[in-house]
Formats: structure tokens, C-alpha cells, sequence
């Protein structure tokens, strides 16, 4: 991430005036850059690539106390009663609420916080590379607590998912490796979970099962390496598969080959970050046993499936009423003229659930497979 100031002459001298030797001049030249950059620094933290940014933004004024109307979120043929998953605060262990689908819920919220500050004679010399990575570093804070309070609630859901007696994380068929099949069957799976509440076909389908699947930088490798292995998993003539492997088509190791970053595989997106993978942050969020595996964070994988079709990942924010905006920056004035600082606070306040675990399926790659 990166916000760059241009060196315009109206920036220039707008940040030079924050060093003015005038507290009122220097002050209110301080909040007339937060109140330009504000809005930018929300839509940078909005449009990141992050795990938080699955999720569906609902905005509501900041003195409201937001709720939300379960009915309008859940099909008319569905069960009486629905789990919530939320959060209390925020990175907290997720809290399964059993509601009426006919409930108003009420959505718990949490402040994310930031302060920075850079030393008043780079204003003065209107060194704009330092006021950038001030507020760059801001941004990336907020956005480090919206993973991790993304990842939290996101692997709690997963945890106890179960629909109609069917565990929603399952284990690799392949062993080791995620292949082909796996991907295969999380499609399978994702769809027949999604059912009405008579077992049967819900209306308009459903959703499409998995639109997106999160992935660690590994899974991406076992994905790239279709284009050279083979991907059968019945047993050849000769007995066993790993003597006569069977390729892909040629059209689909070409495609895989020619597009080594892999952005999408069978028509479902891919989000590769680094926090998935044996022994790494978010996937030490789960546990578990399923599939008949149980999961040991520090070998295993996990590949994560969303049907993104789905309202079902929420995130209620607060909007400011003067300019709707969803970070709130400040100039923060705990610095005397003693101290030789400049400094900004930010803030959003936010609330994260999963309104329907329907949406998350996952599969274990078994590292003693």
C-alpha cells in the first residue's frame, strides 16, 4: 500500500503552514489535511486485496445503534431459527447466537485505532515523502486489525460449521496435495449444504457454491504444478495411480501454464495471502478434527471456500454525518510546541458477523497423509 502527495503548490504550502510558529495557523492547517485525506485513506483501506474485504459493507450514521433484520437475510423457506456468528471486540473470540429468523439483531461494535506523528521540521521543509508513509502507515495499521479480526471470526465460523448433520471442512482426497479432485468436491460440497430447510432445492438456487477460495502460497504451488503432474485419482490398469498418472488436457495445462499467477482456476477467483500455511497466523486461528483428520496448525493447510453470491459476510461501519466518511481522522493536540511533533489520530468503528456459515467450506491438506 501506498498514498503519495503530490508536490502541488497549494499541498506545499499547506504543509508547510503545520509547522507555522502560529499554534491557530499550524492547527488548522493540521485538520483541513485530515479532513482532505480522510476520505482518501477509507477508500484505500476499502479497496486493499484483504481477507477483510470479503466482506459486505453495511453503513449506518455514528451516533445509531445499528441492528439488523434477520428475515430480509434468509430465504422465507428457511429454518425457524439461524446461528449468527459476531464478535463483542474486536480480534475476540467469535459468539454463536442462535436467533429467529424473524429477530431484529443488534450489531455489537468495536473501535480500530491508529496514531502517528513525524517531526515538525519535515513540514517545515515540506518533505511530502514523509507525510505520505505518515499516513500510509496508518492505513496499514487499521487494515492489520481488520484481518485479524476478519481471520478470527471467519475460522470460528468454520470451526463448528455443520448442516443437516455435514461437516463443512472435509480432508483431502490426494493426501498431501491439494488437487483437482479436492477443488472438485469443495464444489460438490459447498452445493449440497445449501439446502432449504426440507433438505431439498432452495429457491433460486442457492448461490453458485464457491465463487472464491483463500489460499496459502504452497496451495498456489500444488495449482501451478497441473500443468506438469497428473491429476487422475482412480487407480490406472496397471494397479496405482502414481505409476500411470493420467495429465490434463492440454488446453488446461497450457492455460495453467501460460497464467502462472493463477488470478482464477475452473471459474472460481483465487486469494493467495501469506498468513495461510503450516505454522502461520491464521491458521493457527483453527482446530479442530474433521474429515477424520485433526489438524495440527503447525504442518497442515488449509484452503478455505466462500460463496461470495451469498449475503453472508457482513461489516457495519459507522459513517461520519459531516462528510460520510468511514475513517475518521483527527489532528491530535497532545503535542506541545515544546515536543516538536505533529501528530494524527484516526479511528473507524466497525462490526464484523457471519450471518450464514452456509457460505464457508474448507478442506485440510494433511501434512502426514
Amino acid at each position: 500500500m501506498k498514498i503519495t502527495l503530490k508536490r502541488t503548490p497549494e499541498q506545499i504550502e499547506l504543509v508547510k503552514a503545520m509547522a507555522s510558529r502560529n499554534r491557530t495557523v499550524a492547527y488548522e492547517a493540521q485538520v483541513a489535511l485530515a479532513e482532505f485525506i480522510g476520505p482518501v485513506l477509507a477508500e484505500v483501506i476499502n479497496n486493499a486485496p484483504t481477507l477483510s474485504n470479503l466482506f459486505t459493507t453495511l453503513q449506518f450514521n455514528a451516533d445509531d445503534n445499528p441492528s439488523i433484520p434477520l428475515d430480509l437475510y434468509h430465504d422465507v423457506n428457511d429454518e425457524d431459527y439461524v446461528k449468527v456468528y459476531s464478535q463483542s471486540h474486536a480480534g475476540g473470540l467469535p459468539t454463536n447466537q442462535v436467533l429467529p429468523t424473524a429477530s431484529e439483531m443488534k450489531i455489537a461494535t468495536y473501535g480500530l485505532d491508529t496514531a502517528v506523528s513525524f517531526d515538525r521540521r519535515y513540514a517545515a521543509k515540506s518533505r511530502m515523502d514523509v507525510v505520505s508513509k505518515t499516513f500510509s502507515r496508518a492505513a496499514q495499521e487499521i487494515l492489520a486489525k481488520q484481518e485479524t479480526t476478519s481471520a478470527s471470526l471467519i475460522m470460528g465460523s468454520l470451526q463448528d460449521a455443520e448442516t443437516a448433520g455435514q461437516d463443512h471442512v472435509r480432508a483431502t482426497a490426494g493426501g498431501k496435495n491439494f488437487v483437482l479432485d479436492d477443488l472438485n468436491q469443495m464444489m460438490t460440497l459447498a452445493k449440497r449444504i445449501n439446502t432449504s430447510f426440507l433438505g431439498g432445492t432452495p429457491a433460486a438456487g442457492g448461490g453458485r457454491g464457491i465463487t472464491d477460495i483463500i489460499v496459502s502460497p504452497e496451495t498456489v504451488e500444488m495449482l501451478r504444478a497441473i500443468a506438469y503432474n497428473p491429476i487422475n485419482t482412480n487407480t490406472g490398469p496397471a494397479g496405482g495411480t502414481g505409476t500411470n498418472g493420467i495429465a490434463a488436457p492440454d488446453e488446461l495445462r497450457m492455460s495453467v501454464y501460460n497464467s502462472a499467477g493463477l488470478p482464477e482456476f475452473y471459474g472460481i477467483s483465487i486469494m493467495e495471502i501469506l498468513e495461510l500455511g503450516p505454522n502461520k497466523r491464521f491458521t493457527k486461528l483453527f482446530s479442530g478434527t474433521h474429515g477424520g483428520v485433526t489438524f495440527n496448525s503447525a504442518a497442515d493447510d488449509l484452503v478455505i471456500g466462500l460463496d461470495r453470491s451469498r449475503e453472508s459476510l457482513i461489516r457495519a461501519v459507522a459513517v461520519d454525518e459531516d462528510n460520510g466518511g468511514e475513517f475518521n481522522l483527527i489532528a491530535d493536540d497532545q503535542y506541545s510546541i515544546r515536543q516538536q511533533k505533529i501528530g494524527y489520530f484516526g479511528s473507524i468503528e466497525e462490526g464484523r458477523m457471519v450471518l450464514d456459515n452456509r457460505a464457508l467450506t474448507a478442506t485440510i491438506i494433511d501434512a502426514v497423509a
